[in-house]
């Protein structure tokens, strides 16, 4: 067998910082019993809900037509709408766009980047949906993405990589595409519609709905963005509301994760004003708000008119804020940069990996989701596996006999796992067999029958699904098991099927509560 010839680069699941092991702390997503329905969710919902409202009991014509022109649509090329029995995935994106008067004073310079990001899941059943906050200053790389430029014509814009995430967007010519491809690339989360809006967004829709309730559990004055509050409870809007969701020199860390907190509490909070405040019942403040959001928003060619928003109100608008949550994406302080300089972040892949299975796999991540367990799909499946008498009893590690082979695209992925299981495990009998003859996506293990003791030592070492494990028809004898190792290693040590749950001590906030306090 030839030796460890270089592979093509890292697979998509081996993303920047596999080899964190911890992220910032923080509490668990709040349970409780599912609320009232009519606890609809997200702004943007209640503004595409009073859009139907306005249209169906006016019934006018000019009204359709005045907000149906206001709506600025974007062709991304891509085409994934969805089915009312399927999940749906939601990005939203808020530019560093500033025109606008006041806007060109809120800190450096301008870039339409993607400054703030969420990406919106909303479960197959409608009972539950998650927002994950990607940090504008995620070190990450951006793959290739076609624009459609003013006359029409198709370009690609070539990728790029180890950049900051908010080049996604605006840097080279990008467009909301390149953010969708990006975070597509990025969480493996199949993406069906973006919605994007400015600083003006903020301001207006702030003002449209009488004011955001922010609670600081700590006073702020930050010279940067201008903001001045004591601790406490407050009302922003306007050019106050926009210093709220940029300000983040005074309040925690000082950094772009302190103010994706802020973010993610004005956004519920706005969701909660506009289904509570009584909007929805004043026909006057429905139409500012209607007109308001609809000339505030930018969308993709896949809903871009008031029928699609309306039809996309309606569907998603089931969930109960009560079980909706919002989190950060789990990050490191980038290892790239020197000590006392730390400006951008790396993900912290073995805390991300578990939020992304969720997410692909419509988990709920509030307890009083009905979906919750869903996840067992993915387990271990011991259950489905035989369980009880069935399973093979496992042996002394130094029994282990096995030929590691590299079948996926890390490098030195067989030697890795040789190191690791020799000197960290016990494991004297394993071997380095080299690259296998084909390349293939996920690890196999391959053993006789007279092999299952050491083969369920080995799975329970390297957490191998039961996928992973094949079962030949004939005994081995002598021969020793067959790893080969795919794409999906994500180093020696770090479980092949990472659990699609929760991890403890990341940050989550339901949209229901009133009573986080930005800190």
């Amino acid at each position: 067998m030839p030796g460890q010839r270089d592979r093509r680069g890292p697979p998509p699941s081996r993303r920047k910082g596999r080899n964190a092991k911890s992220a910032t702390g923080g509490r668990g997503a709040n349970g409780g019993k599912r609320r009232s329905r009519t606890k609809k969710a997200l702004m943007w919902t209640g503004g595409s809900l009073a859009m139907l409202l306005i249209v169906g009991c006016a019934g006018a014509w000019w009204a359709y037509n005045r907000l149906n022109g206001n709506i600025n649509k974007v062709d991304v090329g891509i085409e994934n709408n969805f089915q009312s029995d399927e999940p749906v995935n939601i990005l939203f994106i808020g530019t560093d766009t500033r025109t606008g008067s006041g806007n060109d004073s809120y800190g450096g310079e301008a870039s339409e980047g993607a400054d703030t990001t969420i990406l919106m899941h909303f479960s197959e059943d409608r009972t539950h949906a998650t927002g994950l906050s990607i940090p504008r200053d995620l070190i990450t790389d951006i793959p290739d993405c076609e624009v459609t430029l003013e006359d029409g014509s198709k370009e690609i814009i070539p990728g790029s990589e180890d950049v900051r995430f908010n080049q996604s967007m605006g840097v080279d010519g990008r467009d909301p595409g390149c953010v969708w491809r990006t975070v597509q690339e990025m969480t493996g989360v199949e993406i069906n519609h973006f919605m994007m809006a400015d600083f003006n967004a903020v301001k207006d829709l702030s003002s449209a709905v009488g004011g955001v309730p922010i609670c600081l559990a700590e006073p702020i004055d930050d010279p940067k963005s201008g903001l001045q509050l004591d601790a406490g409870r407050h009302e922003v809007e306007g050019e106050e509301a926009l210093a709220f969701v940029r300000t983040r020199h005074s309040v925690g860390t000082g950094s772009d994760l302190s103010r994706i907190e802020l973010q993610q509490q004005f956004v519920a909070s706005m969701a909660r004003q506009i289904t509570e405040g009584g909007i929805l019942s004043s026909p006057t403040r429905l139409w500012d708000l209607a007109d308001t959001a609809t000339r505030s928003l930018t969308v993709d060619t896949g809903i871009g008119s008031i029928d699609q928003l309306r039809n996309l109100a309606e569907d998603l608008g089931q969930v109960p804020m009560s079980d909706m949550n919002f989190v950060t994406l789990p990050v490191l302080d980038n290892p790239a940069e020197p000590e006392g300089a730390k400006a951008t972040v790396v993900i912290d892949e073995a805390r991300a990996e578990p939020i992304f299975r969720m997410l692909r796999e419509d988990v709920s991540m509030t307890d009083s989701g009905e979906a919750e367990g869903s996840g067992d799909s993915g387990g271990s499946g011991d259950e489905e596996a035989g369980g009880g008498a069935d399973e093979p009893e496992p042996v002394p590690a130094a029994e282990v006999r096995v030929d590691v082979f590299n079948g996926g695209n890390v490098i030195g992925a067989a030697q890795e796992t040789l190191d690791w299981l020799q000197n960290a495990q016990g494991v004297p009998l394993a071997t380095n067999a080299g690259n296998a003859p084909e390349t293939q996506e996920e690890t196999t293990l391959e053993y006789g029958p007279d092999q299952a003791g050491q083969a369920a030592t080995l799975a329970e070492m390297m957490g191998l699904p039961d996928s992973a494990l094949k079962e030949q028809s004939a005994d081995a004898g002598d021969a020793p098991m067959v790893l080969v190792l795919g794409d999906d290693f994500r180093g020696a040590g770090e479980p092949i099927e990472v659990p699609a749950e929760l991890p403890e001590d990341v940050n989550s906030i339901t949209a229901d509560d009133e009573d986080v306090c930005a800190s």
